[in-house]
């Protein structure tokens, strides 16, 4: 449990500082001067973070995640799944991570309006071929070796009943994204992720269902009127495309 929680403490203050540092240095390149510097570290100011902004602080903090969990061996990054020839599991993995996102559009429908907080971000990111890069590819990768290679591998030596280990890290999940509107999505995907990592012992099947979600992520508000009609549908779908994953023993 204590090696989970400096995992996530590890991500967090890399994901927060290095952004800043990003954003400062940016600014003051750009000629800004300190004061703008200020407000915007200060939570003002923040329409001069612009889109090439965020998405090079994404690319930077997510490549130093990345280069520390395997420096340290807090996740241990492996070809033995790849050399398994369970390739099928990566195409399942994908039908099963896009099967979430009706039931995730129709869940949110039956829920208050909560606030959109990173809106704005994944706006600019979206809006550039290199942020869906990074959003949909490197975040991926970096998470999914960070949240289930690092901290769902400890709290699964930690307890005794996966599910518990699964729904905190799931949980920890939802909340880090800190954005509310977010977090019924990012718990519901965070628990197929954590029960295919328990089934599979790799990320590399996460990471695929991981990258799939995000890359459909976007068309959601287009798909809420649908989900509305065959909600009954979609979440049979979802719960064929889950079973397909799941019985599947990596």
């Amino acid at each position: 449990m204590k090696k989970a929680l400096l995992y996530l403490f590890a991500f967090i203050c890399i994901q927060y500082f290095v952004s800043w540092a990003v954003f400062a240095v940016w600014l003051l390149a750009a000629g800004h001067s300190s004061s703008d510097v200020l407000a915007v570290l200060n939570g003002q100011k923040l329409e001069l973070i612009t889109a090439p902004m965020q998405i090079l602080s994404c690319a930077v903090y997510s490549a130093l995640t990345l280069a520390l969990f395997v420096w340290r061996k807090w996740a241990v990054l492996s070809p033995a799944y790849l050399r398994s020839g369970k390739w099928g599991i990566f195409f399942w993995s994908g039908i099963a991570s896009l099967g979430t996102l009706l039931p995730s559009v129709w869940l949110q429908s039956l829920m208050p309006d909560l606030a959109n907080t990173s809106e704005e971000t994944f706006r600019q990111l979206m809006s550039s071929q290199y942020g869906y890069f990074v959003l949909c590819l490197l975040v991926p990768f970096v998470e999914e070796t960070v949240f289930r290679g690092a901290i769902l591998k400890s709290l699964l030596g930690s307890f005794s009943r996966p599910w518990v280990a699964i729904l905190i890290s799931a949980a920890v999940f939802a909340v880090i994204h800190l954005n509310p509107a977010q977090m019924p999505h990012a718990f519901l995907i965070g628990l197929l992720l954590g029960w295919m990592y328990y089934r599979t012992g790799s990320i590399l099947p996460t990471i695929a269902a991981h990258a799939a979600f995000n890359a459909m992520n976007d068309p959601l508000g287009l798909l809420g009127g649908f989900a509305e009609k065959w909600q009954f549908l979609a979440v049979m779908a979802a719960v064929c495309a889950a079973g397909c994953v799941l019985c599947r023993r990596g």
